[in-house]
């Protein structure tokens, strides 16, 4: 309980509980070194020995706040420690453009693309008045992106984030995580046996085009799991936005063609130039090798498409883009990939 802790540490406790957990507010320690700017370098010297015996986080950097509590500046202690006698801390400090803070209500992953971009190891934390409110180290940041990315790469692989360690979880708890999004992609799924039934003729009137929708439905999905693992890793990067979208979807667009083309000659080759063609799949090889070859670039294309935007819409719509899990994109593809394939093969036949 609360009352049970010491009163300067309730009040602590009870500042950083106003946050959430994963933004810079609640991510923060208020255990720093403060400074005035009209301060000697010999007084803030004896002030930080004093300081050192208490629970500071670090020393290697120093605050400057004014009499509101606002951040005016940052001296590091090798600037300290390299001064010139009667020197005063205003003379040193860091200030205006050069002088980097993080908002108290940033998120977590934004965080760290700070902590990136400068290459610090410790961050002073401000409000909206640049009110100091603590410090952030690298180390409390390197805690926070590994479980970020943790719960990425489980709602990737289509399974909801445990926030716990693999074995602490209890087996019930394990399925349920599991289990949902298995029914769902299950459900998905059970489409593509739908999709199939409205090109019974088609598949009737040349039965070796079931042979080859493994191959089809595949090349879709993994043309897509690529695009939207590559799409969701630079949202959560920084490196695209969602203003990109366009960029993105015209690069993808490229990429899928030319790579659906380069399979789609594979296939086509694979069935016209087999040994025995017209014995293994009928007088009509020429024509199936042509629809598997035109069926493979337009699904790869479409699969690279809805892969790379799937993200975008889910972060537009609010949602965490690591929705777009692999499994998911890829029962997408499956059943568009069969309502492609077999519309080609309705119209080449």
């Amino acid at each position: 309980p609360l009352s049970l802790l010491a009163k300067h540490a309730r009040v602590e406790v009870m500042a950083l509980m106003a946050y959430a957990e994963d933004v810079a507010g609640g991510l923060m320690n208020s255990n720093y070194i403060r400074l005035r700017a009209n301060m000697m370098v010999e007084e803030a010297i004896r002030y930080i020995r004093t300081q050192t015996l208490s629970n500071v986080e670090t020393i290697y950097y120093t605050y400057v706040i004014d009499t509101a509590q606002k951040l005016v500046g940052v001296v590091s202690l090798r600037e300290l420690f390299g001064a010139r006698d009667g020197q005063k801390i205003s003379e040193l400090m860091t200030t205006g453009d050069d002088l980097i803070a993080i908002p108290d209500n940033m998120d977590q992953e934004e965080i760290g693309r700070v902590f990136s971009r400068f290459e610090q190891v410790v961050l002073p934390v401000v409000d909206e008045e640049f009110r100091m409110k603590g410090i952030i180290t690298i180390d409390d940041i390197i805690k926070a992106v590994e479980e970020e990315t943790t719960e990425d790469m489980q709602k990737i692989a289509a399974v909801e984030s445990l926030d716990a360690p693999y074995l602490e979880v209890g087996f019930f708890e394990m399925t349920r995580k599991r289990l949902g999004w298995l029914v769902i992609l299950f459900i998905g799924q059970m489409l593509t046996a739908t999709a199939m039934t409205h090109f019974e003729a088609a598949i009737a009137h040349t039965v070796a085009l079931v042979t080859f929708i493994p191959l089809i439905i595949s090349s879709g999905g993994n043309s897509g799991a690529q695009a939207s693992t590559l799409v969701i890793r630079a949202l959560a990067l920084g490196e695209v936005k969602n203003s990109d979208s366009l960029r993105v979807f015209l690069r993808e667009l490229g990429s899928g063609l030319f790579m659906g083309f380069i399979l789609g000659i594979f296939g086509f080759m694979r069935i016209y130039f087999w040994p025995h063609a017209n014995e293994v799949y009928g007088v009509n090889f020429a024509s199936i090798s042509l629809i598997v070859g035109c069926s493979i670039i337009c699904i790869v294309m479409w699969g690279t498409l809805v892969g790379s935007m799937l993200p975008f819409l889910l972060k537009k719509l609010r949602f965490d883009p690591a929705t777009a899990s692999t499994p998911f994109v890829a029962t997408i593809c499956d059943v568009t990939g069969i309502i492609i394939y077999f519309s080609i093969a309705h119209a080449l036949l």
